[in-house]
């Protein structure tokens, strides 16, 4: 006797519902580590994806912590790729040294992504950085090469910390370092806030702030004299380097940026996101997960 249609229409939805959120929770399953940097600093680390995937080390920006690539880490394209992330120090859960050269010297944060890469075993990652986090990638190159990366998205990224580059907002950063603690958080806020042409739903920038929140105020001081060695990183790089960013930029300058970095080394790709502001990849996620995907997959077919 043949099944009632309910039966038969129902049964395989439950079926294919079990199995998709089976397959959510694999994807989600994440992986904690600790790393310390060569001057002691404690470096939390996470991973998720496919673990014998092609790597990605996301790299986060000022302000944030690994939290901030949700979109790419729950992306089910890019879960085919080992998904590496981290809080940069002063950051999140990382240790959060108290002298100021601990953040001033941008080789410290070269080196805490070298050790990262070698205490892992990342063969070969693809390193995409976010604004301070384009600034860690020019140092790591300065310092180590590409010869350990196969290449590197610089996301509304920082090239220099130069006036002709960096939208002048002084009021906003003087509040930032403020001792006055009201005043500090709604600097941060402000901060946040210019981070967006389309602002976050609030959970997103509620997560946002409490990332803020939990950043060292000595590292807010001393990351705007940050070294980076743009013409030490970038003139001597090989590997493919792709730069992104949204048109409506209200911290970094895009034109400017892209073209002091393409006098550094010609073969740099470049994009504009013309609905994003600084966070292109929360912004306009699904659009710079297919680019990153599209990135990786060249990189691997060459």
């Amino acid at each position: 006797m043949s099944q009632p249609l309910y039966y038969r229409t129902l049964v395989p939805l439950l079926l294919t519902l079990v199995l998709l959120a089976s397959s959510t929770l694999a994807r989600a399953e994440q992986h904690h580590y600790t790393v310390k940097a060569p001057d002691g600093v404690t470096l939390a680390v996470q991973e998720t994806g496919n673990p014998a995937g092609s790597p990605i080390i996301f790299i986060h920006g000022l302000l944030g912590s690994r939290l901030n690539w949700a979109q790419q880490l729950d992306d089910p394209a890019l879960q085919r790729h080992r998904l590496i992330t981290y809080d940069l120090r002063g950051h999140g859960l990382s240790g959060k040294p108290t002298q100021a050269s601990a953040y001033t010297e941008g080789r410290r944060w070269a080196d805490d992504l070298a050790v990262i890469i070698e205490a892992l075993g990342v063969d070969r990652p693809v390193l995409v950085g976010w604004s301070l986090g384009g600034a860690v990638i020019t140092n790591y190159l300065a310092a180590y090469g590409d010869n350990t990366i196969a290449g590197a998205v610089y996301v509304d990224g920082v090239v220099e910390l130069k006036p002709d580059q960096i939208t002048p907002h002084p009021e906003v950063y003087r509040d930032m370092i403020s001792p006055d603690l009201q005043t500090h958080l709604d600097g941060e806020r402000t901060f946040l806030g210019l981070c967006f042409y389309h602002q976050p739903e609030r959970p997103i920038f509620a997560r946002l702030l409490a990332n803020a929140a939990l950043a060292s105020w000595t590292m807010q001081r001393a990351v705007m004299s940050l070294t980076i060695p743009a013409a030490d990183g970038l003139s001597n790089t090989t590997v493919p380097l792709l730069f992104i960013y949204g048109a409506h930029d209200a911290l970094i300058k895009p034109e400017p940026a892209i073209a002091r970095a393409r006098t550094l080394n010609p073969r740099i790709e470049s994009r504009i996101y013309n609905d994003s502001g600084h966070a292109p990849f929360l912004e306009e996620s699904d659009h710079f997960n297919r680019d990153l995907n599209d990135f990786i997959d060249r990189i691997n077919s060459a």
